[in-house]
């Protein structure tokens, strides 16, 4: 054997140069549980594993209620107690500079929101009282319509949420995972089982799931919230949702539900994918199961920002969703479907439509969701004179009452529009919604649903000689914070909350502007201009701008979504 030593100079010289292969960057552990990686990653994963946050009601019954808020666990207050609907809301008298995690305790006043959870938004006249009266004997007559078809209590007291649990409960209501890590309300159609319209009524689903489902401590530890629409028809906002059924008819086997994945907004925003099959009613339980056991053992747990499944979705992609759906969760294969065809419009409900018994329902509009229990209670006896006892609350925040018979019909819309919630409304109010904001949110940096009592009146007045011209909605989606709790980025004319400089060097409350997003038509995100952003005192006139150049350049039909792509930059800013 010749030693390498040995060697010639020119040998040397000819050998191919040795290169180092370069090591395989080595990928982050995202916290999967199917995947072996069960030590919790930050504090959030760490509270749940240290104690179920369902075990909070217990504390609150026993403790809390009993010593006050200053008894209160940190991490019971700022994570589990979400769990039962409870979120502390901001303390008055800071502006959106104070907004941030290093102002924490200065925000956190020691009042509540509550949220109460509305399945389907489905009500009677018996639950809509007690709502009321919960709302103005202990949250100081707040009360608002959440666009997840919920009610939002603010100024509750810790020492007060045991009795407002039982009366809820005595009706059949909850707060049970209203917020948190978990499965939170099933949005559903206001119509279902009435509308003329809907392929199938799926409310059994609805209440399966519900029964099987929430507040069972395998699902209450999810990466992060888990949000579910289901509906015979596309009135529930089914492309931003963790998990959709929209039902379809199927060429073969008749109606059933569409399956959908993967939607959400907030900083990251993306649209819900088809998986592609057809989903018979009776099914629609289990394969949810399956949709939120996979979130629950493969969705990120290192980083809160991609906990959502939306991320898990995107990288998977949907045949990869698909067959780890059926092989390892259903251990069956589903049946292929078609997709259900695109709506017309948004279908909100709002006015007067024939149902399929031959009765009425009438949808009205409170602004931006804003009523009150006074409000409510008057809601719950002018739907009893109407002979009504179904009352529905909408993923637009408006509300609707069905059974109503012809005769009982112009009584019940003057009873309402007596109390602010015109069946008839004009166009924005009808087309806008808001978040909490600053009056109440933590989060936000801007004011939102207080304004938006000021700004529709005044967008009537200075719009009412072209609302005539107005042959398609134009919607108007106020949001506090990036978080996009209202939907900013797709609605016609989306505001997300920020501070932004007015031009003097100061920092004020305002806005940056999201253009022609939609739902339903041709799903799409809104347009952002660069730099381009509005003070809150500007609101009113920029709209104002914006909405006379789409009346003026617009051409016949065109929708204000499609007028965006094609605009002058100039006439949107």
């Amino acid at each position: 054997m010749t030693s390498t030593t040995d060697a010639s100079p020119a040998a040397v010289d000819a050998a191919p140069a040795r290169t180092r292969t370069a090591k395989p960057a080595r990928r982050r552990a995202e916290g999967q549980w199917a995947l072996g990686y069960r030590e919790p990653l930050n504090a959030n994963e760490q509270a749940k594993k240290d104690d179920n946050p369902l075990n909070v009601r217990a504390r609150i019954e026993n403790i809390y209620s009993k010593q006050g808020f200053d008894s209160i666990d940190k991490g019971d207050l700022r994570g589990r107690m979400r769990w039962w609907g409870l979120y502390t809301q901001r303390e008055q008298g800071y502006d959106g500079t104070f907004t941030g995690d290093e102002n924490i305790d200065l925000l956190e006043a020691k009042y509540f929101m509550m949220r109460v959870r509305c399945d389907a938004g489905a009500l009677n006249v018996e639950q809509l009282r007690t709502i009321a009266g919960i709302s103005t004997e202990f949250a100081r007559d707040t009360a608002d319509l959440s666009d997840r078809e919920n009610v939002q209590y603010h100024w509750i007291e810790v020492e007060n949420v045991p009795e407002i649990w039982k009366r809820l409960e005595g009706v059949g209501l909850k707060t049970t995972e209203a917020c948190g890590d978990c499965p939170r309300v099933v949005l559903g159609s206001p119509l279902a089982g009435e509308s003329l319209t809907e392929v199938l009524d799926p409310t059994p689903a609805i209440d399966e799931i519900v029964r099987r489902y929430i507040g069972k401590p395998e699902y209450s530890n999810l990466p992060r919230k888990f949000k579910t629409a289901i509906s015979g028809q596309q009135d529930v906002v089914h492309e931003i949702n963790d998990v959709a059924f929209v039902g379809v008819n199927h060429p073969e086997h008749g109606p059933g539900l569409d399956l959908w994945v993967g939607g959400g907004l907030s900083t990251n925003p993306m649209l819900a994918q088809r998986v592609g099959v057809w989903v018979p009613l009776d099914e629609v339980p289990d394969v949810w199961e399956a949709v939120v056991s996979i979130f629950r053992d493969y969705g990120y747990r290192r980083l809160r920002n991609k906990a959502r499944l939306k991320f898990l979705v995107k990288d998977w992609g949907i045949e990869r969703f698909r067959e780890v759906l059926e092989t390892e969760y259903l251990k069956r294969k589903l049946i292929d479907g078609p997709a259900p065809e695109k709506p017309t419009r948004p279908i909100d409900h709002v006015g007067v439509q024939k149902t399929r018994n031959g009765l009425n329902a009438v949808g009205v509009a409170p602004i931006a969701g804003r009523v009150s229990g006074t409000i409510l209670a008057k809601v719950a006896d002018a739907a009893e004179r109407a002979g009504s006892d179904k009352i529905r609350f909408t993923p637009y925040q408006k509300l609707i009452i069905l059974d109503v018979a012809d005769d009982k019909l112009e009584q019940l819309i003057a009873d309402l529009d007596e109390v602010g919630l015109p069946a008839r409304p004009s166009h924005w109010r009808k087309n806008l919604m808001a978040c909490s904001g600053i009056e109440f949110c933590k989060l936000s940096f801007a004011e939102t649903r207080k304004r938006s009592q000021v700004l529709v009146p005044e967008l009537e007045q200075r719009l009412a000689d072209i609302n005539a011209q107005l042959d398609v909605p134009i919607t108007i989606n106020i949001n506090g914070c990036p978080n996009s709790c209202a939907r900013s980025q797709v609605a016609d004319i989306g505001f997300k909350g920020m501070l932004v400089d007015d031009g003097e060097g100061n920092q004020v409350e305002g806005f940056q502007v999201h253009l022609g997003g939609s739902l339903g038509f041709d799903s799409a995100f809104g347009r952002k201009l660069r730099q381009h952003k509005v003070t809150s005192t500007e609101l009113g006139d920029y709209i104002d701008r914006v909405v006379r150049h789409f009346v003026k350049h617009r051409n016949e039909g065109e929708r204000f979504a499609e007028w965006v792509v094609r605009a002058d930059e100039g006439d949107l800013r």
